[in-house]
C-alpha cells in the first residue's frame, strides 16, 4: 500500500506507538514501543526473547496504532518482517540515530550515552532485532 503525504510526514516525526499482536488465545496483546521510519518503511526494535517476537514468529500480523501529543493519530495494519542477523547491530545504529534526532555523536541507552562501537556491542549482547512493517491498511487523524 502506497502512504499519501499526509501520512508520511506523521510518520516521519512521530516516534510513539502501540505494537498490537495477538496471542495463542486469540486476545490483542498491545504494548509502547519508538518507531522510525528508515528508508520509507516503519521499523523498531525489539529482543529474541520478548513475547511479542515469539508471537509475530507465529501470526506476522500486527497492528501499530501511531499517536503524537495531540489529537493526531494513525492506525496501521501491517504484517512484520523480522530482521535478524550479523547487521542488525549497524541497522539498530541507524534507527536509533533517527528515533533520538543524533546523526552524529553518542546514543542514549538506558540512562547513559554510548559511542558507536559501544552502543553496537550492545545491541548484539542483547539479541536485537528490527521489526519491519509492511502496511497493509492505513487510516487515522492526521
Amino acid at each position: 500500500m502506497t502512504l499519501d503525504e499526509k501520512q508520511i510526514a506523521f510518520l516521519e516525526k512521530s516516534r510513539a506507538a502501540a505494537m498490537i499482536t495477538v496471542g495463542d488465545d486469540g486476545i490483542a496483546r498491545a504494548v509502547r514501543v519508538g518507531i522510525a521510519m528508515v528508508d520509507g518503511k516503519v521499523w523498531s526494535s525489539g529482543t529474541q526473547d520478548r513475547a511479542r517476537t515469539k508471537r509475530l514468529r507465529k501470526n506476522p500480523n500486527c497492528t501499530l496504532f501511531v499517536f503524537d501529543n495531540t489529537w493526531s493519530y494513525l492506525t496501521l495494519e501491517t504484517r512484520v518482517r523480522l530482521i535478524e542477523g550479523p547487521d542488525v547491530p549497524a541497522l539498530s545504529e541507524r534507527l536509533f540515530r533517527i528515533m533520538q534526532n543524533r546523526p552524529m555523536g553518542p546514543l542514549s541507552w538506558f540512562g547513559g550515552e554510548m559511542d558507536s562501537e559501544d552502543f553496537r556491542r550492545a545491541m548484539a549482547e542483547e539479541g536485537r532485532l528490527i521489526y519491519e512493517f509492511d502496511i497493509h491498511r492505513a487510516y487515522g487523524l492526521v
